[in-house]
């Protein structure tokens, strides 16, 4: 086998994390220069073509006039740049050793799928759930509809060869302030749906919450589920570093980068998606997003080294011992619900949300119920305030909290911001006891695993 999945899984056995940035430039020749840049970091690595706002929403006629014109576009314009020039940026840069993934946002792809296969890659993300709610009005039915299709298209390639792969978003739905069990169940359903059309290399997410334990034991439960219910497809599990509000100091910022790619290596995840010191302020350049790969790639390096006495890093399935506190009885619930309702899984989700069985707390989409809500405890543990309609109730035990008001909203949503800008400032990297090791100044690393193209 060959292709994205097959060179994560490469990485995997090796014993090195792939790390990812989100990088996409409109400019032909800034974003090769920033593909080139990642691959060549100090790291395993592998690419990515961020896209712009108008393609993702399928506004292609206002992509051409801002390319015409001049105009910034926030990433690659994929379905308006010719696909001569699209394989001009990725010749020579490409290959068995750097694969390179296209992210969107998109509730309805089928354009952008066909734009990718149309240069010759066949790799992308999102799902019919996590790139309609919250990111599009589009109505759910229409984008499980755009999104078969587009997994049959991207599937149709397995015929010429190719093992095209697909990551599913649902682990980050509104990127903080959603329990781990719905994330979890999300994540599960979309792979299965892409299954149910015809993929067989996915990826199931999940983004880094406020409490380390409580996401150790989220991607325990979606390693243990994923192996369940997904044993006949290439898989792994991609950690996205935290999405919310990010610490505004340098030193915060890389704290929790740092403790993202050890809260990786330490549960299995093959995958990491950076973020970089720059996040609070502005978009990142392509120094800082290499320098970002290199310090991930750095701790989960430390991490691997303090673990390797203990035991060999985890096959598939993560083995993170720890308290059960409900997650995986309300993930399990979940996910029987929704296939309860139909054999065909897009029916299914659509239905279960017509029916609250699958309610995303905060998101404001028409075919969301609504009534779903979270509450951040003090220590960073996401849990429900109310459930609404989903079948969870009393799952997790224990007498729920209070629904959050507009001023403790606010205040949720910047825990993590202040928690690691006070970790920052307190000197708390001296306080553990360790410093991060230089990462190698050479892309040998790359080769020392193995990794290389023939």
């Amino acid at each position: 086998m060959t292709g994205f999945g097959a060179f994560v899984a490469q990485a995997r056995a090796a014993g090195a994390l792939v790390v990812q940035p989100r990088m996409g430039m409109a400019d032909p020749l800034r974003m090769r220069d920033g593909l080139l840049a990642t691959r060549d970091a100090a790291a395993v690595t592998v690419g990515t073509l961020t896209l712009d706002s108008y393609t993702r929403t399928g506004d292609l006629a206002a992509a051409r006039r801002a390319l015409a014109e001049g105009v910034g576009l926030n990433g690659y314009p994929i379905a308006t740049h010719s696909a001569d020039v699209t394989r001009a940026v990725l010749r020579g840069v490409v290959d068995a050793g750097f694969p390179v993934q296209v992210r969107h946002g998109s509730a309805m792809p089928e354009h952008i799928v066909r734009a990718l296969l149309a240069v010759g890659l066949d790799a992308t993300e999102g799902g019919p759930v996590s790139y309609c709610l919250p990111y599009s009005r589009t109505p759910l039915h229409e984008a499980v509809a755009c999104w078969q299709r587009s997994c049959e298209l991207l599937a149709s390639i397995r015929e010429f060869g190719a093992e095209p792969h697909l990551e599913t978003f649902g682990g980050c739905l509104m990127g903080q302030l959603c329990p781990p069990s719905l994330l979890i169940a999300v994540s599960v359903l979309e792979g299965l749906f892409f299954r149910q059309h015809g993929l067989r290399s996915i990826s199931l997410s999940y983004a880094q919450q406020a409490d380390l334990r409580q996401d150790e034991e989220a991607l325990t439960v979606l390693g243990r589920l994923a192996d369940e219910l997904l044993p006949d497809v290439d898989r792994h599990i991609v950690l996205y570093a935290y999405m919310g509000v990010f610490p505004r100091s340098p030193g915060g910022a890389r704290l929790l980068l740092e403790e993202a790619a050890r809260l990786a290596v330490r549960t299995g995840a093959a995958r990491l998606i950076v973020k970089t010191t720059a996040e609070a302020h502005r978009i990142p350049t392509v120094g800082e997003n290499v320098t970002a790969l290199e310090t991930a790639a750095a701790a989960a390096a430390d991490e691997r080294a303090r673990l390797r006495p203990a035991a060999p890093p985890p096959s598939t399935a993560v083995r993170v011992a720890g308290r059960d506190t409900g997650i995986e009885a309300e993930a399990r619930a979940l996910i029987g619900a929704v296939l309860e309702l139909d054999t065909d899984v897009g029916r299914a989700l659509v239905r279960a949300f017509a029916a609250g069985y699958l309610d995303v707390p905060y998101c404001l989409h028409p075919d969301n119920a609504g009534r779903a809500r979270s509450s951040l405890g003090p220590d960073g543990r996401l849990s429900w305030s109310g459930v609404g309609s989903m079948p969870i109730a009393g799952l997790s035990g224990g007498r729920r909290p209070p629904i959050l008001g507009s001023a403790e909203l606010l205040t949720a949503l910047s825990h993590v911001q202040r928690t690691y800008d006070a970790r920052a400032a307190a000197g708390a990297v001296a306080r553990s006891g360790g410093t991060t090791p230089e990462t190698p100044r050479t892309p040998a690393a790359r080769r020392e695993l193995g990794l290389t193209s023939p």
